[in-house]
């Protein structure tokens, strides 16, 4: 847990990204720097305690950040409410009291998911990524365990085969894989993203390559968010689970680091990432890098406050 925390307050000290929407009617994105050198004078709430979503993956870091920030502000700070972020735009959307929103996903904070509550900007603050974890549980079924010595060997090697012939036994059948709902949750959407930039890498540029078997098997398990198929994973109920790497580690679990070109980790790749899109109830979302971001919608009772 302590770990997690680390990374995003070191990268916080690196410097953040502002991200600020061009506009519902454009698709372009602003992406500045700007200094973290802030000074926190303190203020007294006008409304009551300052009511904040979080990303569940995040949650953890998210009330670490807030406590920090009440402590050096004397601003009260209300328990942190979490769940998938979409699903969190969504409660705020249809009206549910909200100052603060930090959203693991840049798209859950436009108008295209807050409505007429967006702010139109969102500061990224840290990046993840995407990593296949497992569980002691997991180690004790045959099949699953010659499929994590398989990913252990890719993720040492980095060769297409290695890769190929991990992803391939991944998707097989022979175990449950946990892939949250990408309508409600980011991190679910951006698993299917993973599977497919793996098939176009190491299947011959068939990005159904491992999908399609995962889907045809039934072996995919979901939930609401990744948060909700940790407890599955550890119970052996599920052998592999796709979630982001600091969530793993926060649970203790195992996971196999995939490479840069498919975690969507590194926004040098994002042209990369684009090329490869997932279609839901929700609309066409294409591959992005991961960026943890927080905006304070339009609704906000608190605003100075949050801001």
């Amino acid at each position: 847990m302590a770990a997690a925390v680390v990374i995003v307050v070191l990268i916080i000290a690196v410097g953040v990204l502002a991200f600020a929407y061009a506009g519902a009617s454009s698709s372009k994105t602003t992406v500045t720097s700007v200094s973290t050198q802030t000074a926190f004078s303190t203020v007294t709430a006008t409304y009551g305690p300052i009511v904040s979503y979080s990303a569940d993956a995040y949650a953890t870091e998210t009330t670490a950040l807030l406590t920090g920030f009440s402590k050096s502000t004397g601003v009260p700070v209300a328990p942190v409410i979490s769940e998938g972020s979409n699903a969190a735009a969504s409660a705020i959307e249809a009206g549910a009291p909200d100052d603060v929103f930090v959203s693991s996903s840049l798209a859950a904070t436009a108008p295209s998911h807050l409505g007429n509550l967006s702010s139109d900007w969102a500061i990224g603050f840290a990046s993840d990524q995407v990593v296949v974890a497992y569980s002691n549980a997991t180690l004790t079924n045959n099949a699953a365990s010659a499929i994590v010595t398989q990913g252990n060997t890719a993720e040492a090697s980095n060769a297409t085969s290695d890769w190929n012939a991990f992803y391939t036994a991944l998707t097989s059948g022979s175990t449950k894989v946990g892939i949250s709902n990408p309508v409600a949750d980011p991190g679910g959407l951006r698993g299917w993203l993973v599977l497919e930039a793996a098939g176009y890498l190491y299947s011959g540029g068939n990005e159904s390559a491992y999908v399609t078997p995962l889907l045809e098997s039934g072996a995919n398990s979901t939930a609401a968010s990744s948060a909700d198929l940790v407890a599955p994973l550890q119970a052996g109920q599920i052998q592999f689970l796709f979630i982001y790497k600091s969530a793993a580690a926060n649970a203790g679990l195992g996971f196999i680091t995939l490479d840069s070109h498919v975690n969507l980790s590194n926004p040098r790749l994002g042209y990369f990432y684009s090329k490869f899109s997932y279609t839901d109830s929700a609309g066409t979302t294409a591959g992005a890098p991961i960026v943890l971001v927080v905006t304070v919608p339009q609704d906000s009772a608190n605003t100075a406050e949050a801001l």
